[in-house]
Formats: structure tokens, sequence, C-alpha cells
């Protein structure tokens, strides 16, 4: 069975992604507020991705205006999902948010049902299935107390869902033959303007950058604007749309991890519990999708 560099790309970008909810929270407890972080995590994704695209040489070949405006406007998922991935952060506790945008796993193999009539398989259901059930468990909400939270933080965890289901879904299809970089920068050139228009009256209160402030967005821009989008721009295109969703579940028990040895919370036997169900989910997937075939043509054989 040939390895496809794909499934390990994007699950690095998706790695990458569970640790913005420590920088996130991080900056919160800080006093900046949701656009702050946003305008100066995108400046400096925009500023490292474009000068690397530029030192490297990147190719502009393949590139056109349509294109272009096709790149940008899949990046702008991005800006989008930070957005409103670190705003249900500022209502919920942050494994709730966790798992309201982990709906993105069945919201993105909807969307290729939906758009390019690719039924999932039935060893991808499973998957999906057993995948929500970890996330359940992994989420720790039989531990939580979600009462009198405020309906803004479940609806910005929800959009986030949608929006990161989306970006899986169109950076595997647009301009897959254009420089990876230049995809890249270019994505977070289209999420950076977003940002800049949406939080345009706060652009002001970034200056003078404060050390906290830089740190905090430093931590997000990495792990959450520069390298999933590098990661992704390069894995997306070598997978399957409802494959890379089921791949990038891997940020929940990164994210759990990472909370609780950075940010020292408690993890709880369920959720450990949740997150053996979501990789066993996973190696399922991988593993089924690839032995079934085989298994029906040695049937067919005999």
């Amino acid at each position: 069975m040939k390895f496809n560099k794909g499934i390990l790309f994007i699950l690095i970008g998706a790695a990458c992604f569970g640790f913005t909810p420590v920088f996130a929270k991080l900056g919160f407890s800080h006093g900046y507020s949701l656009g702050q972080i946003n305008i100066v995590q995108m400046m400096i994704s925009f500023l490292i991705l474009w000068s690397f695209t530029l030192i490297k040489r990147s190719s502009f070949k393949g590139l056109t205006k349509k294109n272009v405006l096709q790149i940008m406007i899949t990046g702008c998922f991005v800006g989008l999902t930070s957005i409103f991935y670190y705003g249900a952060m500022q209502y919920l506790p942050a494994s709730l948010a966790i798992i309201l945008m982990f709906q993105f796993v069945w919201i993105g193999i909807l969307l290729e049902w939906v758009l390019v009539k690719i039924k999932p398989k039935p060893i991808t259901i499973l998957s999906i299935v057993l995948i929500l059930i970890g996330v359940f468990f992994a989420s720790n909400i039989l531990n939580g107390d979600i009462n009198g939270l405020p309906v803004k933080g479940y609806v910005f965890g929800v959009l986030s869902a949608f929006t990161y289901a989306g970006f899986i879904f169109f950076s595997g299809k647009v301009a897959v033959n254009v420089d990876v970089w230049t995809r890249t920068s270019l994505m977070v050139t289209g999420s950076t303007f977003l940002v800049l228009i949406l939080f345009i009256r706060e652009i002001p209160s970034v200056m003078p950058l404060q050390g906290d402030l830089l740190g905090t967005a430093l931590g997000v821009s990495l792990f959450g604007a520069v390298l999933p989008p590098l990661f992704f721009a390069a894995g997306a295109p070598l997978v399957s749309g409802g494959v890379a969703n089921i791949l990038t579940s891997i940020e929940l028990p990164i994210a759990i991890l990472s909370a609780s040895l950075i940010l020292s919370e408690s993890v709880t036997p369920e959720q450990w519990i949740g997150t053996a169900i979501i990789l066993a989910a996973i190696a399922l997937n991988e593993l089924g999708t690839n032995l079934l075939p085989k298994r029906k043509y040695r049937n067919g054989e005999g």
C-alpha cells in the first residue's frame, strides 16, 4: 500500500491548529479583544508567508485574475474561522467551543455530497459516527455545566464549523496546480483584508504593539493562520474532501493535550476515552477504505 503524503500534511496542519485555543485563551486573559487578536494575527501571517514566498522565489505560474480571486476568497474562510472560533471561546469553555467547531466533520461530508455528488462510503459514515461519539466524550460535556451560557457563544461555535469545513473543501478544489507557498500567501491575503475590513474601528487600538499582544498573536498566527493553510494547501489536493475532514479530527486530542500541559487544565478519563475513539475512527477509515476494495476483488476471483 503506497503511503499518501497528503495524509501526513493534513494531520500536521490539523495538529498545529489544535494549539490555537491555548494562545487565544492567553490573549483574552490579558484583556485583549477578539478584533485586536485577529488583526495582529493576520498581519503577522501576511508578513511571514509573503516573506518566505518572495525569498524562496516561488513560482507564480498558473495564476490568473480569476483564480487569484478564488484563492483569496478561499482564504477568507480562514479569517472567518478564527473570528468565530475565538469568539466562541470568549463566551464558552474551550471544550464546548471545540465540540461545536468539530461539527465540521459531518458538514464537510455533506458539502462534498451536495456540491460534487460524492456519496460517502459506509466505512466513512461509520468513522464519522465514531468521531462524533469520541468528540462528545472528549469535550468533557458530561462533567461540565453548560446552563446559562450566552447564545452568542453557541452561534459563533456553529459558524466556525461551517467556515472550517468550507475552507477544507475549497482548498482542495481551487487552483491546485499553483505553487503551495504562493497559494497560501494569497489565501492569507484574502483573510487579512477580510479581518481588517470587519475590525476597521479597532485597528488604531493595536498600536503601539504591546509584548503580550504580540506574543499571543504570533502564537495564533503560526498555529492558526500560517502552518495549517500551508499544510492543507499541500495535502488537500492529494486526498478526497471527506478523508481530509476525517484526518483533521486529530486537532481535538492535540487541543486537549496542549490545554492539559500548557494551561494546566485537568483532563478527565472520559476525555481520554473520547480521544482514543477519535484516533481509532481515523485508523478505521484509512485501513477500511484501502482493505475493502481488495476484499471485494478477491471475492470476485473466487
